[in-house]
């Protein structure tokens, strides 16, 4: 008398990873998830690895979980594991400001994103 299984929200050869509040402007986040968007994991890891984008380090810290959501969890090889997805979302935006000449108030704005990756599984071409 237990409660119902909830349905799977991705296909049975896909995982996905869900990292909210990164400190960074969507528009920034989506240069960098563009970089791996279509690749293979092992090619996309590396160049996170390398990249001078500071938040490529978090973007690295979703794929690793996205992969490791697909080995233990939903039992996919990750030699054949590609990056099928990687979108960006708003978050909560902060509102400081800044006082300036003549009575005036400079708003500066510190938005948060939010970043989801699915990865899929293949099958290998003979």
């Amino acid at each position: 008398m237990g409660k119902v299984k909830n349905p799977r929200r991705v296909a049975e050869n896909e995982a996905m990873a869900k990292t909210r509040m990164l400190r960074t402007s969507p528009q920034k986040l989506n240069l960098v998830a563009g970089m791996i968007r279509g690749k293979k994991v092992e090619k996309a890891l590396t160049d996170l690895t390398f990249s001078n984008k500071r938040i490529a380090q978090d973007v690295k810290k979703c794929l690793q979980s996205a992969i490791a959501n697909a080995e233990n969890n939903h039992n996919l090889d990750v030699d054949s594991l590609v990056v099928a997805e990687a979108y960006v979302g708003k978050n909560l935006t902060l509102k400081r400001g800044r006082p300036r000449a003549r009575g005036r108030f400079g708003k500066i704005i510190k938005p948060f994103s939010e970043l989801t990756i699915l990865v899929r599984q293949i099958e290998e071409q003979a």
